[in-house]
């Protein structure tokens, strides 16, 4: 059985939108497309668009028609496979199922123990990968960490190769331009033994995207068509900002994210009809009256459920959030946003969630809360295995002998099913007062921060093959 596949069928039907909401959005979009166009700095891509009919504009705009967006929509994949890198599969990303991981690329982290913020290094990535191999509904891994003391222009080709070697997770991975993707891609074909292997297992999923507004950089272009012709998934994620980089509506924000999408989508599909595409969109929230940039708004998370919903509409693979908080460190506020988040994630049936353990706007981040978060992911996941209805899960006769015992303490009914039907929580707290003054007073945080520890203490990844390790490095060299 894969990861959060469930043997009942609780299916939550969270709505933002009716059918006829996701079709006018759709249209909206349509008309963004094909009447005001974007900017286009790919000369290729541009070439692929004119040849299926799409138009130049006097001022450089790209426009392109319906049908070749329907088309580009029919021929992307709903389902895409995901596996580890020991080869076996672990995600199948489409429909509702729901996902979870950390996220990238943060500057400094937050100290669990002082609240101190320590810039980060390869050394961040490390741990957080490791971390999040140890623990059980972290289904895959991004680098947590920008590597300050190296050079920027391969800090993400070290951090891949140090996640790689610190957990067998799939990963989500950033590359600053098509040389570095390469670098990437040449590497893990030695895990698979070759290009076909790895097209046909897929380990990573490349994260891109546009600049908003209607804005598509060459690099992020050339990623995305590389991706395309090689077969490994890509994410084409915008991040307009509502009242900034977007309208302040929440219409008007999803319309033009969607239609960002749709646009690279378009000229992923014709670069390789069929390949594996995640659409998504980032709809952060600028505060008017902090000039903050925010995640955990009312705004952002209607927003962002209704780009799920859109996503669904389509039957295309998406790309999601979770376990993030707007609070500077992991306190209250935290941990309700993070998890407000995740269940609403789980609930709209977003498929692959990052960012848990964001905090300050995304530019902080917690290993402590992705501690907590994994516990708040396995009891969504206890939620969403639903209730079994057979004879001896209704129990009738059981209900009348209890009657007569009066109590079902010492009922074989009740000891039968009192692991399977009780989740258990390892850090939450069901002492009572007593109990809990006894075992220290811990709060919820102490007690993750002491859980990260024993895992960064105890736990060792499956190790890379040493000539598999070797070849990496000499990769990563020679592309150097």
């Amino acid at each position: 059985m894969l990861m959060n596949q469930q043997p009942t069928a609780f299916s939550p039907m969270l709505t933002a939108l009716s059918e006829g909401n996701k079709r006018t959005i759709y249209h909206a979009a349509l008309r963004v497309l094909a009447h005001t166009g974007m900017t286009l700095q790919h000369d290729g891509a541009v070439k692929l668009l004119k040849d299926a009919g799409g138009q130049q504009t006097a001022d450089g705009a790209v426009t392109i028609p319906d049908r070749v967006v329907e088309k580009a929509l029919a021929s992307a994949p709903a389902n895409i496979p995901l596996f580890n890198r020991e080869g076996r599969q672990v995600m199948d990303l489409g429909e509702r199922r729901a996902y979870f991981g950390n996220g990238s690329d943060l500057m400094v982290h937050v100290d669990g123990k002082t609240m101190a913020r320590k810039a980060t290094s390869l050394e961040s990535v490390k741990r957080a990968a490791r971390l999040c191999d140890a623990l059980p509904n972290i289904d895959f891994i991004m680098s947590f960490a920008i590597p300050h003391e190296i050079d920027p222009r391969w800090a993400f080709v070290d951090s891949f190769a140090a996640m790689a070697s610190s957990s067998i997770k799939p990963i989500v991975n950033i590359a600053d331009d098509r040389t570095e993707l390469t670098t990437i891609w040449e590497m893990t074909k030695l895990l698979r033994g070759g290009e076909v292997p790895l097209r046909d297992k897929p380990y990573w999923v490349h994260l891109s995207g546009p600049i908003s507004p209607l804005k598509h950089p060459f690099k992020s272009i050339d990623k995305l068509i590389f991706c395309a012709q090689t077969g490994m998934p890509v994410i084409y994620c915008p991040a307009p900002i509502a009242g900034s980089t977007a309208p302040m509506t929440i219409a008007g924000h999803v319309v033009q994210g969607l239609a960002e999408c749709l646009f690279g989508l378009v000229i992923h599909q014709l670069a390789a009809p069929g390949a594996p595409f995640l659409m998504g969109m980032g709809p952060a929230v600028l505060d008017m009256a902090t000039s903050q940039c925010c995640y955990n708004t009312p705004e952002f998370l209607m927003a962002y459920l209704a780009m799920v919903e859109m996503s669904n509409f389509f039957d295309i693979p998406n790309w999601g959030y979770a376990g993030t908080s707007d609070a500077q460190i992991p306190d209250g506020q935290a941990t309700l946003e993070a998890g407000l988040l995740t269940y609403l994630s789980a609930a709209a049936g977003s498929n692959l969630n990052h960012d848990i353990g964001y905090l300050d706007f995304a530019r902080a981040g917690s290993l402590e809360m992705i501690v907590i978060m994994d516990e708040v992911i396995d009891q969504i996941r206890r939620i969403q295995q639903g209730i079994e209805i057979d004879e001896e899960q209704l129990a009738v006769e059981v209900i009348g002998q209890g009657a007569r015992q009066g109590h079902f303490l010492t009922h074989p009914h009740t000891l039968r099913h009192l692991r399977s039907t009780q989740w258990r929580p390892g850090l939450f707290c069901r002492r009572g007062h007593e109990r809990w003054l006894e075992e220290g007073s811990t709060t919820l945080l102490e007690r993750a921060h002491e859980h990260m520890n024993h895992i960064l203490a105890t736990h060792q990844p499956i190790p890379l093959p040493a000539d598999v390790w070797a070849a990496m490095e000499r990769i990563k060299n020679t592309a150097r």
